[in-house]
């Protein structure tokens, strides 16, 4: 082959290969579905918003949502949520972020072209030179590199799923806690128009003579400390809201929503199950991006092993062409070159890249492991929190309240009989408007730890254990005794 087809061989042969191109990752929402598959368990709808017609159509979903709801409930919070929330949506650009790696690892490396035009002497009328380099060590490890990239792009697409499970997770428990500060709202506004009129009708008996001081003033301290729990209620309540608010991504008139007076029923039936350790472990989201940080390192090793002599090979072809004037002659001559520049391992013998590959394969299996010992765990803990939440918030609702009422309304009997003094009733009522308050704890206990199982079994982060969130609650009645 004559030395003036070097470079144009060399370069057709680049130009077609690099005609391959990472089609199934270079689309807008390329690796979405992924996303879809693995948080179907939420039954909701998730999009990525990439243009202003999908940001417009979306937006119109999320007002008809909130239009249609006379009191916005959990599903449609979630929903809302997964549509609006801002901070999804850049969670997912990381996953477009991870698509164009991998659309790029499918390019060749783009060779570098030289041209150069001089006058090297007096009597030369003119020079060209042109060189063509080509990087041979990424043609050679161009399939190991796209393999990583690979697994690199799965593993963005489960992290994209997770960020979607942690939203709809957070959503839920928000929504809980904000429904359940407005049932104690409205449950010590009942409380506090009983204690108004106590405290007044001590006033006017006081006035008649009918009633000591001392009785008026525990019946007027009754009344105070009351209002300022329910001050202190209102306060949790609007807080609670506006974190609901914000994982919905609303503001301005659409913040405006109203929820319900109190939180679902307990469930007649619960879910059992005696393999909740295997569903854990078969479909925690978490998990799996762990297993591919594994396969991700092995694939890194191997291609680290692959160039840890030759970090850098060129070869590099070219040709250089002179015309010469000579004796009113133009002469003209063409020499042809072929170079290989790699770089000489005298120094770096590769060992220390090596270990640094190892030592992260071996970093990768042992949070693997770790991981797969807590998901265990996580699991019992939750299924666990689900079935003894469920049973506190029996008790209290069956036993302690119905009770304490019974209490409360013998001992008005007996007051109007003259036979208790209003201290004793006074006492009753806290512990009645006190049991009341941990009955509506207990069930919002309940209603997290639900959420917490399903988190627990596909992702989403846990959060607070139940006996956590109870002893942080308020649960104590104004001026208990």
């Amino acid at each position: 082959m004559k030395p003036s087809l070097t470079i144009g061989g060399l370069a057709a042969v680049i130009l077609l290969a690099g005609c391959t191109t990472g089609a199934e990752f270079s689309a807008d929402d390329a690796g979405f579905t992924t996303v879809g598959d693995k948080t179907a368990v939420l039954a909701k709808d998730t999009v990525w918003v990439q243009s202003r017609a999908q940001a417009e159509k979306t937006q119109a979903r999320v007002k008809t949502l909130l239009a249609t709801s006379k009191t916005l409930d959990a599903e449609t919070a979630v929903q809302i949520a997964l549509l609006n929330n801002k901070g999804l949506q850049a969670a997912y650009a990381d996953l477009g972020d991870a698509g164009a790696d991998v659309w790029q690892s499918t390019m060749f490396v783009n060779p570098t072209a030289s041209v150069g035009l001089g006058t090297p002497g007096l009597e030369a009328y003119r020079a060209i030179e042109a060189t063509l380099a080509v990087n041979l060590l990424a043609l050679a490890t161009r399939e190991k590199t796209i393999k990583v990239a690979k697994v690199r792009f799965e593993q963005a697409q489960l992290n994209a799923a997770i960020k979607t499970l942690e939203l709809a997770a957070n959503t839920r428990r928000a929504w809980i806690n904000a429904v359940a500060a407005r049932e104690i709202v409205v449950q010590l506004g009942q409380a506090q128009i009983a204690a108004d009129a106590a405290s007044e009708l001590a006033q006017e008996l006081g006035k008649a003579g009918s009633m000591t001081k001392a009785s008026q003033a525990r019946e007027h301290a009754f009344n105070a400390e009351l209002a300022g729990q329910a001050a202190q209620a209102r306060l949790a309540e609007r807080l609670s809201k506006e974190e609901l608010t914000r994982l919905m991504g609303l503001w301005g008139n659409d913040a405006a929503y109203k929820l319900p007076n109190r939180l679902p029923s307990l469930p007649k039936k619960l879910i059992t199950t005696d393999v909740i350790e295997a569903q854990a472990l078969a479909n925690r989201v978490d998990l799996q991006v762990a297993k591919l940080e594994l396969e991700a390192n092995a694939k890194a090793y191997g291609l680290t092993e692959a160039t840890r002599f030759v970090t850098d090979l060129e070869i590099v072809s070219g040709f250089e062409t002179e015309r010469e004037k000579e004796d009113g002659k133009i002469r003209k001559e063409t020499t042809y070159s072929k170079e290989l520049e790699f770089v000489i391992p005298i120094f770096d013998s590769g060992k220390a890249r090596m270990r640094k590959a190892e030592l992260a394969y071996m970093r990768a299996a042992n949070q693997l492991a770790e991981k797969a010992v807590n998901v265990r765990s996580e699991s019992r803990s939750a299924y666990e929190a689900y079935r003894s939440s469920h049973d506190i918030a029996r008790l209290y609702r069956n036993s302690v309240v119905p009770l304490r009422t019974t209490i409360e309304q013998q001992s008005l009997l007996t007051y109007n009989g003259m036979i208790t003094n209003t201290f004793e009733l006074l006492a009753d009522t806290r512990d009645k408007v006190n049991a009341q308050q941990l009955s509506i704890n207990a069930k919002r206990d309940f209603w997290l730890a639900a959420a917490n199982l399903t988190a627990a079994v596909y992702g989403g982060g846990a959060g607070s254990a139940p006996a956590e969130a109870a002893s942080a609650a308020p649960s104590n009645a104004p001026g208990g005794h």
